[in-house]
């Protein structure tokens, strides 16, 4: 099931023309205060937006401010405003990483872009309407698409860390039980774990169609009991450097994020 990215500027585009329709009817022309005004006034409220959707005044996209609105926030795009933090508390651990879940191909191609990062991506649906980027990543095979819910192609305690977002939601208990130990196990220094909150975010009919079932948003003390039930470890050291790095980049985050410890 192919997944479409959202287009900011065409939903832009549409209400604006709806907002401002009646008053281009009423006058055929129209002051030029008004006509420079106007673009103005729009790319102000724009900025605005993406200011008061940063976390803290943190920079994001436009399309993530969009999204934030429109109720259609991704966990994956809150990877990219915590890619600082996560180098601040595993170091050269952020050297060598696999990101696992929706649109890695973004978040691979951030990664690469630090001077002697590696970075791998399994994607969990096609990429038929991939950008070029993002299909020359799967060609050269950093990035795999493979159904999650089955053993990574991977050999133990291939990667450094292993970062997932958007993807365990929406696997009931039975698969989780395998998924999440397997990515554990191709880690050395541990899992990090970006998952929504309860009643935070809507499925999209996409995601619902590749992964079988509607997104399961569990509350944090729900991971908590379920990683003492499967005795995954959580990293108590990379959560206390989390935490201090995210206080001193003004950081919050609009996910749950949990660190776990690999398996030894």
């Amino acid at each position: 099931m192919s997944r479409r990215p959202m287009n900011p500027s065409r939903r832009l585009g549409d209400s604006g023309g709806a907002l401002f329709s009646g008053s281009s009817h009423s006058k055929s022309k129209s002051s030029p205060i008004i006509s420079i005004g106007l673009p103005l006034l729009v790319v102000g409220a724009l900025i605005l937006l993406v200011y008061s959707y940063s976390g803290g005044g943190g920079f994001v996209s436009v399309r993530e401010a969009i999204g934030r609105v429109e109720g259609d926030f991704s966990c994956t795009m809150e990877v990219h405003r915590a890619i600082p933090i996560l180098a601040k508390a595993y170091g050269d651990s952020m050297h060598k990483v696999l990101h696992v879940g929706p649109d890695t191909c973004s978040v691979v191609s951030r990664l690469l872009k630090e001077e002697e990062n590696e970075a791998w991506g399994v994607e969990p649906y096609d990429t038929e309407d991939a950008d070029r980027t993002c299909k020359a990543l799967v060609k050269k095979g950093i990035v795999r698409v493979a159904d999650i819910k089955f053993p990574l192609p991977y050999r133990p305690k291939s990667f450094s860390l292993v970062i997932v977002s958007d993807a365990l939601d929406y696997l009931s208990p039975r698969y989780l039980n395998k998924t999440l130990p397997d990515l554990a196990r191709v880690s050395v220094d541990g899992v990090v774990i970006f998952t929504g909150s309860p009643g935070h975010q809507k499925a999209k009919v996409a995601e619902v169609s590749k992964f079988g079932r509607v997104a399961k948003m569990r509350s944090s003390s729900w991971w908590v009991r379920y990683f003492v039930q499967t005795s995954l470890e959580e990293n108590e050291a990379a959560i206390k450097k989390f935490e201090q790095a995210a206080t001193k980049m003004s950081y919050i985050s609009n996910c749950q994020i949990f660190h776990l410890m690999p398996f030894h």
